[in-house]
């Protein structure tokens, strides 16, 4: 078995964010690390649109991102530490529009080791030098500088070790021109490694220490360190120095110190200031809960700066400085906003703020104001004695506030993010869907969602209106070359023609000079400013004095098909003859003496857009009912004469040509492709050589089930094809590559380009009777979301098998549920208490619910249907319990009726784990599946992990055992148990009397269920310890799984062995044989393995594309989607294994990390092949890929075509 890796979907989540300059233009742009790969997004300042203008994978991880400049500088550069063992500086070249590598210097091993650096990184904020740190002991320091050539230089590493120590968090410090320092926050541990009674340990304290580097002698010295609060989790860079214009200083220097409950200003030789960091004041919150800042930014204007600090609550806080030079007066914090919790925030010059959320979709916001003039109360920290630090042990009084809806930041742009996908599903349940949708339940707390994706790009429409009757085409044109909007829509209907004039409104007019009695074959705006129309009796050449030429077709015949540009018109006849005109200098149109008989009925013409600079397009391609397609040349030399011929498989039905940029042939200039759209449905695209004028690199689609119609129109100012069949398509280039997406719409049956005012950049189509303006507002999204939100964190979600609906099983630890709130608010409101109404009634899904103490959840069940995408039913779970596992089980003790078994705890508590009492809930379906009973509940004594139905009985994974339940009255009875698994069981799968446990700790084990002796015996499981999260059966005797730290294996029982076991009646030969490496008595074998770098959480074996192979789809925890392709054939494997190797050696990872050791992280890659790496092929420079494609023995058209073919045939993608 070989395998081939392709992503669908990269992750969405975000680690890390960075803002600068990095095209070295004066708008700024943010740099976001997915995990393994790097994005740049621009943030338009006029739209606040945000748009991703590079993404490209690191093959490795990455661990931190700084950004920097060189002093005087106008470009910023990026830093990255990853697992490779190395830094790497990274410059983004606008001209390529891809990340190059300035610098890649070796300090160490890779992986992400305790002592090896790149978990911190630390930038002096005048661009001089650099410190990148460990965990544990080291930290490097490296001086940046310019050579001659003014290209960036960086020296070897200056040592910063201290050992025995960990490191929380370094920041470089603002000291002007003075020599660098970095501060980091450290911990000795020496003292308490010797210690056995752990009062050293108690008694760590936490250390401030500044690092200096003395650009003189060239070393790092430890200039200072202080003890400072032992909950100092954070440090944040304040601005200082000298300005090199005047003598004033930019602010004190030093850092803010983020405690548990306070910020701290501490710097050298200076008196600290502590403030307490504001709370909510919520009746049901833990009044003892500390609160600590999780993110953090300080913006400078000028002559000032603040700070905005985000606690784990979401609340944004304002913390001000007020310092005359260097001296600081007071340190002053007060509430902000809240905004979902950050893993990284960034403030733009432009007055945006752009937060990168840890979980759930991120946003962009826009500063409405900074906060100064509300009623907000400020916490000064001259209101206590010693600025707050006179008894520094003990904590501040806390000081509260109010939160409030957004009111200094209003949301401009939000980016749908997966992050985290907790379980999915892939059925086609939509109407007219001819591929299955993905559903996901994703999310964290209030803000989760349920979501379904389609494959598509998203349309948003913007006018739709109903017409008289039912037109068979629309044009939209301009009147004068140079208008920049449309100003006529022409309909088409058959007996007659309509042009609306578009203005304030849209409305017909008469007086056009167009025929309005016959339907219109064709519409151009022509030369500078004259308009043309094609109808079958003639052609009527519009001139903008309304004066109309008209050239009539011979008696006896029509025009059944035309194609023009803004020089050239050509028609074909009914007699099978072509008619060429061309317009002359003076803008008259002037047919060519000549007509070219084509031996069978013209069906389909085009001919491309003039190119710049030139008379006319040289080449005309003509589809006939003989099942060709003809090249005709159009040049004054050897005008109407074939030049080449393509051989069809069906009649064509239209015919487009296009150029069009896509990269991966030609990345200076545009490549012709010319479409053919058959009427069987399928589309083939051709590339059309320029010189000679021969058609190669033949690539085919099919589409649908209608005759295919192929427009040109322009898509975000490029030009794009849109094909319309069953399902309209578009052809458009994004990011140089060529894609090719269904919309999902409306069927159109007919479209055209459109600008106008209102919508510059749209698209005008007819479906029915129907017109309809719509545009499609994001290419780079191919998936497209429609969310429902959810109330607590998504667990896990089943189907009903008959009625299409969904039962999810929510929970959250840590909150109370609604019940129980209620319950104590009630309790509070009759002792008297005085409760803020407004406060309680602020939603959820915006500030979060307050934090219960451990082992309180809150959980439901909820009823979804995913048709309507809305909630059926929500049933509340009471008494703390909340719900692990879910199944649908046919019980055959009450005739095969469909129940669900919902796995429940009470008082549940996470690590270690434990709980009062587990239930297995068994809920009877009541009305068709929108309602629920509850039957009974069974006790059990750990919590019940896994449930699945099994030959009209459940089989319940309960803690560490597997047990088999019948249906009974009361409750459900157990029959049998197996109480040999070493951890917890998470999953489980089911085929005739074999059930596989995926165990959390040990794999999956083979277990079979002996009805004679009602014996239930594991013989089979895994060689090696593996901490799964998710598998499925690929089929009897395979199994593929995921792991917990980002492997997909495949593992493959004997099939003998497998026999063996099924023709043994009673399963006492599985008993009496003896153990293997301390477990069951037979050793699956590992077919692959492939680092996926996502921690799997669901597994599907499904088939993507309508009659295409299935493949294995996952989903991974930070939103990425992805499959494994089985190879069919032998040639496959070895010509993309091949690829795979030269792709290794040519394309170095950004980050510098060995790819294959990469892929590879705990266990060597087997069998599968990086499908993401072959795909970069397409961006390798042209020398490189020939050279490539020659060591492969085939062309580099052959190269693309084959993973195209492989790509589309499987995932449609």
């Amino acid at each position: 078995m070989h395998l081939y890796n392709l992503t669908l979907q990269q992750a969405t989540a975000i680690t890390h964010a960075i803002a600068g300059n990095f095209s070295g233009s004066r708008q700024q742009e943010i740099i976001v690390s997915r995990g393994t790969r790097l994005e740049l997004l621009r943030p338009d300042v006029q739209s606040g649109k945000v748009s991703t203008v590079i993404a490209s994978d690191v093959f490795g991880s990455i661990r931190s991102l700084a950004a920097f400049r060189l002093t005087g500088g106008t470009k910023d550069y990026a830093i990255v530490g990853s697992d490779s063992g190395r830094i790497v500086i990274l410059e983004y070249d606008p001209k390529t529009s891809s990340f190059v590598k300035v610098h890649q210097e070796t300090y160490g091993k890779s992986g992400a080791r305790r002592i090896v650096p790149g978990q911190y990184l630390a930038a002096d904020p005048k661009g001089r030098s650099v410190m990148i740190s460990a965990m544990e002991k080291t930290k490097l320091v490296y001086i940046l500088n310019r050579d001659a050539a003014a290209n960036l230089t960086i020296s070897s590493p200056l040592e910063a070790h201290k050992n025995n120590s960990i490191i929380h968090h370094i920041v470089g410090l603002d000291v002007g021109f003075d020599n660098p320092m970095f501060a980091a926050l450290e911990v000795d541990y020496s003292e308490s490694d010797q210690d056995p009674t752990g009062e050293a340990f108690n008694n760590a304290e936490k250390m401030l220490t500044y690092y200096e580097l003395d650009l003189g002698l060239n070393h790092v010295v430890r200039k200072w360190s202080e003890p400072t609060d032992p909950r100092a989790n954070m440090l944040v860079q304040v601005p200082g120095g000298q300005l090199a214009s005047s003598e004033r200083y930019d602010g004190p220097s030093g850092v803010l110190v983020c405690c548990e409950d306070h910020i701290i200003y501490r710097h050298l030789d200076a008196p600290q200031h502590r403030v307490p960091i504001p709370r909510r004041r919520h009746p049901l919150s833990d009044p003892n809960r500390g609160l600590i800042i999780t993110a953090a930014v300080m913006h400078k204007m000028k002559g000032a700066f603040f700070f905005l600090l985000q606690s784990e609550e979401g609340d944004l806080y304002k913390v001000t400085i007020e310092h005359d030079e260097q001296d600081v007066k007071a340190l002053k914090i007060k509430y902000f906003d809240t905004v979902p919790v950050a893993s990284g925030l960034c403030i733009l010059k432009s007055g945006f703020l752009f937060v990168a959320s840890e979980f759930g979709n991120h946003y962009l916001y826009q500063f409405q104001k900074l906060g100064d003039d509300d009623n907000e109360p400020e916490v000064s920290s001259t209101s206590y004695r010693g600025y707050g630090m006179a008894e520094p042990s003990i904590a501040l009084p806390y000081a509260y506030f109010k939160p409030h809806a957004l009111d200094n930041l209003t949301l401009v742009d939000e980016m749908e993010s997966l992050c985290p996908i907790l379980d999915s599903k892939v059925m086609n349940l939509l109407p007219n869907s001819d591929t299955p949708q993905i559903f996901a339940a994703c999310g964290r707390g209030a803000r989760s969602t349920f979501r379904t994706l389609r494959h598509g790009l998203d349309v948003e429409e913007v006018v739709s209106s109903d017409l008289p009757g039912i037109p068979n085409a629309v044009w939209t044109t301009k009147l004068k070359e140079d208008d920049p909007y449309d100003s006529y829509i022409i309909l088409s209907f058959v007996n007659g023609t309509l042009v609306l004039c578009i203005g304030e409104t849209i409305e017909e007019v008469q007086d056009t000079g167009f025929l309005s009695s016959a339907p219109t074959l064709a519409v151009q705006q022509i030369g500078a400013d004259a308009l043309l129309q094609v109808h079958p009796h003639g052609i009527r050449h519009v001139l903008s004095d309304r004066r109309v030429n008209e050239w009539r077709v011979p008696a006896g015949k029509t025009i059944v098909s035309a194609t023009t540009n803004k020089r050239q018109v050509v028609v074909a006849l009914s007699s099978a003859e072509l008619v060429y005109f061309e317009l002359d200098l003076d803008g008259q149109l002037n047919e060519y003496q000549d007509r070219k008989a084509m031996g069978s009925t013209v069906l389909a013409l085009s001919i491309a857009e003039v190119p710049e600079g030139r008379q006319r397009t040289p080449y005309l391609a003509v589809g006939c009912e003989d099942q060709t397609v003809r090249i005709v040349s159009l040049d004054p030399e050897s005008t109407l004469e074939t030049i080449s011929l393509q051989a069809l498989t069906a009649p064509p039905s239209a015919i487009c040509i296009a150029d069009m940029l896509d990269a991966g042939i030609n990345k200076t200039q545009p490549t012709t492709f010319v479409n053919i759209g058959l009427q069987n449905g399928v589309l083939l695209r051709t590339v059309l050589d320029p010189v000679n004028g021969q058609l190669t690199d033949t690539r085919t689609r099919f589409l649908g089930t209608r005759p295919i119609r192929l427009i040109r129109v322009l898509v975000q100012r490029n030009p794009g094809i849109l094909a319309l069949s069953s399902r309209s398509w578009l052809n458009y280039t994004f990011q140089n590559l060529m894609h090719f997406t269904p919309l999902i719409f409306e069927n159109l049956d007919y479209a055209w380009s459109f600008s106008a005012e209102l919508c510059p950049e749209g698209l005008i189509g007819i479906s029915g009777s129907v017109l309809r303006i719509f545009q499609i507002p994001k290419l780079g999204t191919k998936l497209k979301q429609d969310a429902i939100p959810l109330s607590y964190t998504p667990r896990k979600f089943i189907s009903h098998p008959h009625n299409g609906l969904f039962y999810l099983i929510e929970g959250d630890h840590r909150v109370m549920g609604e019940d129980a709130a209620a319950k104590a608010l009630e309790k509070i409101r009759q002792q008297g208490g005085k409760l803020d109404e407004e406060e309680l009634a602020l939603p959820a899904e915006l500030f979060g619910r307050p934090k219960a103490a451990a082992g309180t959840w809150a959980s439901c069940i909820r009823i979804i249907n995913p048709i309507d995408a809305k909630t059926v039913s929500v049933i509340p779970l009471d008494n703390n319990e909340s719900a692990f596992s879910i199944a649908v089980v046919p019980f055959s003790a009450k005739g095969g009726e469909l129940h669900l078994v919902v796995g429940t705890a009470q008082d549940t508590f996470l690590a270690p784990r434990s709980c009062t009492s587990g239930f297995l809930r068994t809920y009877r379906f009541t009305d068709d599946g929108q309602g629920l009973e509850l039957l009974h509940k069974t006790e059990t004594n750990d919590v019940p992990m896994a449930v699945l139905g099994f030959q009209g009985r459940l089989v319940a994974g309960v803690g560490k055992a597997l047990r088999l339940y019948d249906m009974g009255k009361k409750k459900l009875l157990r029959k049998v148990e197996n109480k040999t698994f070493a951890s917890a069981i998470v999953s489980l799968q089911t085929q005739g009397s074999r059930i596989l446990v995926g165990d959390m700790q040990e794999s999956v084990s083979f277990a079979v269920y002996k009805a004679p002796e009602n014996r239930l015996l594991v013989f089979a499981d895994d060689t090696q310890a593996r901490w799964t999260t998710a598998f499925t059966m690929v089929d009897y005797n395979t199994v593929v799984a995921g792991d917990r730290f980002g492997n997909v294996f495949v593992n493959r029982l004997d099939p003998k062995i497998s026999e063996q076991v099924d023709d043994d009646p009673t399963g006492a030969g599985i008993l009496h044989e003896k153990g293997v490496l301390a477990g069951a008595p037979h050793k699956t074998k590992m077919l692959a393995h492939f680092h996926v770098g996502d921690l799997v959480t669901s597994i599907h074996k499904v088939s993507l594309v309508a009659g295409g192979r299935e493949v294995l789809l996952y989903t991974g925890l930070h939103g990425t989607i992805g499959i494994l392709i089985p190879f069919v054939s032998k040639e496959d494997v070895d010509f993309i294994s091949t690829l795979e190797q030269h792709m290794r050696t040519e394309q170095g990872s950004l980050v510098g990390r060995d790819h294959l050791s990469w892929r590879g992280y705990y266990v060597p890659v087997k069998a599968v092949v990086d499908g993401d790496l072959c795909e970069t092929f397409a961006r390798l420079p042209a020398n490189k890929q020939s050279a490539i494609a020659g060591e492969l023995d085939r062309t580099v058209g052959e190269v693309l075509k084959k993973l195209e073919q492989l790509r589309v045939t499987t995932s449609g993608f």
